[in-house]
């Protein structure tokens, strides 16, 4: 039996996440407080034969009972379409199975279009589907509760330099609002949404209903050694140190500073440190606490990188959380699960 003064300490951190849920800025609507989400469904089979799919609909309510209110949907929805841009019924049979799901568990759900590496190869016709994209989506959860926000390009980069992506994001945005003219729409900088480029982002002023996200991995050494799809596949051995967690910090400070500047609120909508590269789990369980504890300490939410494929917190096939990777960003979690941990 856990002791009195470590029921206590897990209490102790929801009040504090509590308190630290996103404000809405003065103006605007007010917002879905979201506070700590996961990343899901981007890379499950679901999306071309439901029969294969890996996420089930029990995983809304393990992820709720997980400690987590949001899940981040990533989208690839360009492979979807046909030639006139029209996306598959079947796709949209599917995207609404999964917001009626979310919604049903308590959960909030970011439809976040993740299309980023189609749109730097070809920005004319990155513009053109997703302008098909939204229009076909939005006027779709028009009557959605508000805890369902519009995501409309993740990490923006290469070509989409800032000066593109403004222009762009303001033309999506007034597609969006030409039926949702109050939904709240997340919206990052360019450079992989950099927190760096936040200084570079133009938003409209009179627009108070879009929530401001940024993705964090630095230091990108350390968090994605090993992989596949970077240059550090043979890389292994970097440490988290303390120098880097002081970093972080300073960081978010510069995101907390800009978002107090410009009167909006923020999303930290990816992190996380690798898992098939080799790094020590209690590196990855401190790097992804460090992160989830400095943004929350600051009032942003944060989505961890991700549910299942890799960086996972879920092992589908032993069913169950993988610990302590579901503690490193929900450190209440033991006393919240139902199923048994994976260690």
């Amino acid at each position: 039996m856990p002791s009195l003064t470590r029921i206590l300490s897990a209490l102790m951190l929801l009040f504090v996440a509590a308190c630290t849920s996103v404000p809405a800025p003065a103006g605007g609507q007010s917002q879905p407080q979201l506070r700590r989400g996961i990343n899901v469904l981007g890379y499950d089979p679901i999306w071309e034969d439901p029969a294969k799919g890996r996420f089930q609909e029990k995983h809304f309510g393990e992820i709720r009972r997980g400690g987590f209110d949001f899940v981040r949907v990533n989208l690839h929805a360009f492979k979807h379409m046909d030639a006139s841009g029209h996306i598959s019924p079947a796709w949209l049979d599917r995207l609404d199975w999964i917001v009626e799901n979310a919604t049903e568990a308590g959960l909030s759900v970011i439809l976040d279009e993740h299309d980023f590496n189609a749109c730097a190869e070809d920005v004319a016709a990155c513009r053109t589907k997703l302008t098909a994209f939204w229009s076909q989506v939005a006027p779709r959860y028009r009557n959605a509760p508000r805890s369902v926000l519009f995501e409309l390009l993740n990490e923006p980069h290469g070509p989409l330099d800032a000066p593109t992506w403004n222009a762009m994001l303001v033309d999506l945005l007034a597609v969006v609002r030409e039926t949702n003219p109050t939904r709240t729409v997340v919206i990052g900088p360019t450079r992989w949404n950099n927190f760096a480029e936040l200084p570079t982002l133009r938003l409209p002023e009179d627009d108070r209903n879009i929530l401001v996200t940024f993705h964090y991995y630095d230091p990108f050494k350390f968090t994605h050694q090993g992989a596949s799809w970077t240059d550090m596949e043979d890389v292994s051995g970097i440490p988290f140190t303390d120098a880097d967690r002081a970093q972080i910090g300073r960081d978010f400070d510069k995101v907390a500073e800009w978002a107090r500047a410009n009167n909006r609120p923020i999303l930290l909508g990816e992190f996380g440190a690798y898992d098939k590269g080799g790094t020590p789990t209690d590196m990855r369980v401190a790097y992804t606490n460090a992160v989830a504890r400095e943004a929350e300490a600051r009032g942003f939410a944060w989505a961890y990188w991700q549910f299942d494929s890799d960086f996972i917190a879920w092992d589908m096939e032993k069913d169950g959380w993988v610990e302590p990777i579901h503690e490193a960003p929900i450190p209440e979690a033991r006393y919240l699960r139902g199923a048994s941990p994976i260690r």
